[in-house]
């Protein structure tokens, strides 16, 4: 058994954006005549997709809504996204994580992003950060059906590895999630792929507690503890 491929939770992970969702959330709440709560939005939205944050935050008001209007809410949201990133010169990428895709993508080790957030939101972070290259695969919100903690989204990024690699007969304990939130550990759990948990938004004890294993940033990355677990025989040499 190898290390295969990595795949990636996007917000919180490869982009530092967190409390810009938090903050276009609540603009799109308050056209709604509808105020953000304090901590409805870790409740509600880390690690989850939009259309799952809206559904569970108006069905917690008393509001059931069609899928249309989400679907609006969500591109609405979506907008002010792109919008907002235009203002600012260089986007908050988590500068270790561009380190370590390098280092991946010299091992030959493929990638993916699966995440809750839609295609346009993720496309538009990896070009403008020059990052886009180094993906095989991507699923968004758009592809799923079930949020996080659901294993949706990931299952759907191992099926279409194997599309990709057929010859591979692609098995989930030869891949690893990173991931920063409890409800994407969980959903890459039932999934049956070993996580990885990142503390760029829960604290490192939380991380500790929850996924297989834990770090600050990737520039903790314990390279040799991964490569027993995969057994592989690629060795990495720190910069």
């Amino acid at each position: 058994m190898s290390l295969k491929a990595v795949l990636f939770d996007f917000n919180g992970v490869i982009i530092n954006d967190e409390s810009i969702h938090e903050i276009l959330l609540e603009e799109v709440l308050i056209e709604e005549n509808l105020l953000l709560k304090s901590g409805e939005f870790r409740y509600f939205g880390l690690g989850r997709s939009d259309r799952a944050c809206f559904q569970d935050l108006l069905r917690d008001r008393g509001r059931f809504v069609s899928d249309d209007y989400i679907h609006h809410l969500v591109n609405r949201k979506a907008e002010k996204y792109y919008h907002y990133l235009q203002t600012l010169e260089v986007l908050p990428i988590y500068a270790d994580s561009v380190e370590f895709l390098g280092k991946l993508h010299e091992l030959g080790i493929k990638m993916a992003i699966v995440t809750g957030a839609i295609l346009p939101e993720v496309t538009i972070v990896l070009e403008r950060s020059n990052l886009a290259n180094y993906f095989e695969l991507l699923v968004t919100g758009e592809d799923i059906t079930e949020s996080k903690p659901a294993p949706d989204g990931y299952l759907l990024a191992l099926e279409g590895l194997r599309k990709c690699y057929p010859d591979w007969h692609l098995q989930p304990n030869e891949c690893l999630v990173i991931e920063d939130t409890y409800v994407g550990i969980m959903a890459s759990k039932q999934a049956g792929i070993p996580v990885l948990g990142v503390a760029h938004t829960y604290p490192l004890h939380f991380m500790q507690r929850w996924a297989d294993w834990a770090m600050d940033s990737f520039a903790d990355v314990e390279w040799e503890r991964l490569e027993q677990f995969f057994n592989t025989t690629t060795v990495v040499t720190e910069a």
